[in-house]
């Protein structure tokens, strides 16, 4: 059964056993923004500069089993019954130390984390995943982004709840629950990678990202990732493209005796011109890098080839990536096809609107078009594809970011491939257990899919 996403004003809502997973989505311009905010999503008018993919449940946990028999037997516990559930909630931490360093969000206050201390086996391991929610280009919008948690730590929630990848239980996280887990919170505009020394006078701006990134690592060594003996940097979306930026980085800060490798969850952004012909994600992205100074921190081997502007694209670096890197996307990236394939700019009678609204609308021209789409991700991973060091669980599902949300990581009606869900798939690449490269079929084949639909 595919399960539809849906998403209601109100925030995200539990159906019936009929519509099991679904989750609606109102109706919204392309360029306009996708918030989290605590339990709800919340929807603005900014520009699309400042587009927001995040899809984060709040799924509830209970107390942790601390060697692996018991791991065992949660799980089939959990396969037979419902477990109990109960929020693990985790308190912000500001990082004092950064403002000696200049590391500020966007308005100039401090960035922040969350942590989540590990136990028993767990306790030298390192789980930091990286928060997503789009980027700015310019003034303009990067001083409305000021003015939410996605651009200032005044305006972040003093608590989350983790679930998914984040997730303390077991039955809901099998190979990491006992680690130290952290989310770092993305404050800056730029994939934590902006960099310039002045602050813009008129707008009161910072683009500190790459000093933020340096500030938050350093923090959480002297916290014990200096001691560490595993590590795992993984992000979603803006997050998940900067696991990308970062991960050889992340590697070096770590002990060498250590296993690091690197997850992306829906932060391959595919180059690509959209239905009108135009190039409009790529002047976005070259927007981003000059204003925020990221073409400093690009990868170095990527920038001396080509354009470097084109080095924030996975697909020209990522051959280049030194640590083992595990890809996690939908091949019909719902962000990508509302953002990238067919913005609102590119569709002015409104031809779209329908399919992007839910992938079973499309009409067969459409859906063509998706086909070829996923066939250029492919194509873009494919000097990727058939390493024995890298992973990759590219399913065929209507949806972005899925690492973070319960019902997609880990759960009795996961997504799957190869009967695989997404964290046993990384759970068997980041310990070498079984084979780490899984594909989708095309669509509409995989009957697992969340898909995400939006509605007004």
């Amino acid at each position: 059964m595919i399960h539809n996403l849906k998403h209601s004003v109100g925030g995200f809502s539990q159906q019936s056993n009929k519509e099991k997973g679904h989750l609606r989505m109102p109706e919204v311009s392309t360029f306009r923004i996708m918030n989290w905010r605590g339990p709800r999503l919340k929807w603005g008018c900014m520009e699309w500069s400042l587009a927001v993919a995040g899809l984060v449940a709040i799924v509830v946990t209970v107390a942790v089993m601390k060697d692996s028999k018991q791991v065992e037997d949660t799980v089939q516990a959990w396969q037979g019954e419902e477990a109990p559930l109960l929020p693990l909630v985790v308190n912000l931490t500001l990082v004092e130390a950064a403002a000696s360093k200049g590391a500020f969000c966007l308005d100039g206050t401090l960035p922040g984390y969350h942590l989540d201390q590990g136990f028993g086996s767990g306790s030298n391991s390192w789980l930091i995943h990286l928060e997503g929610g789009g980027w700015c280009n310019n003034l303009a919008s990067c001083s409305m982004r000021k003015r939410t948690h996605l651009g200032s730590s005044l305006h972040m929630e003093k608590q989350i709840v983790f679930s998914g990848i984040l997730s303390n239980k077991p039955f809901e996280n099998p190979d990491f629950y006992n680690w130290n887990r952290v989310k770092v919170r993305y404050c800056d505009g730029a994939s934590y990678s902006g960099d310039v020394e002045d602050v813009n006078q008129e707008y009161k701006i910072f683009f500190r990202g790459q000093r933020i990134w340096k500030a938050v690592m350093e923090d959480l060594l002297a916290k014990g990732m200096d001691k560490a003996n595993q590590g795992l940097l993984s992000g979603c979306s803006a997050g998940g493209l900067a696991s990308f930026l970062h991960c050889d980085n992340f590697r070096e800060l770590l002990p060498q005796q250590a296993q690091v490798k690197c997850l992306g969850d829906g932060g391959f952004f595919v180059h690509k011109k959209d239905i009108s012909g135009a190039g409009r994600i790529e002047s976005f992205y070259n927007e981003v890098v000059t204003m925020q100074g990221v073409n400093k921190h690009l990868p170095k081997l990527c920038t001396s080839q080509m354009d470097p502007r084109r080095c924030i694209f996975p697909q020209y670096f990522l051959h280049h990536i030194g640590t083992p890197f595990f890809i996690l996307n939908p091949a019909y990236d719902y962000w990508q096809i509302q953002n990238i394939l067919a913005p609102d700019i590119a569709d002015p009678q409104g031809l779209w609107q329908k399919c992007k609204q839910n992938i079973k609308s499309c009409t067969k021209t459409q859906l063509s078009t998706l086909q070829d789409f996923r066939i250029e991700m492919l194509n873009a991973m494919k000097e990727f594809k058939g390493s024995k060091t890298q992973g990759m669980f590219i399913n065929s599902c209507f949806i972005h970011c899925q690492s973070e949300m319960q019902q997609t990581w880990f759960s009795q009606d996961s997504p799957r491939l190869h009967n695989k869900t997404i964290a046993e798939a990384v759970g068997d690449w980041y310990f070498d257990r079984t084979p780490r490269q899984y594909i989708d079929c095309a669509y509409p084949c995989d009957s697992t899919c969340y898909n995400v639909i939006r509605e007004r």
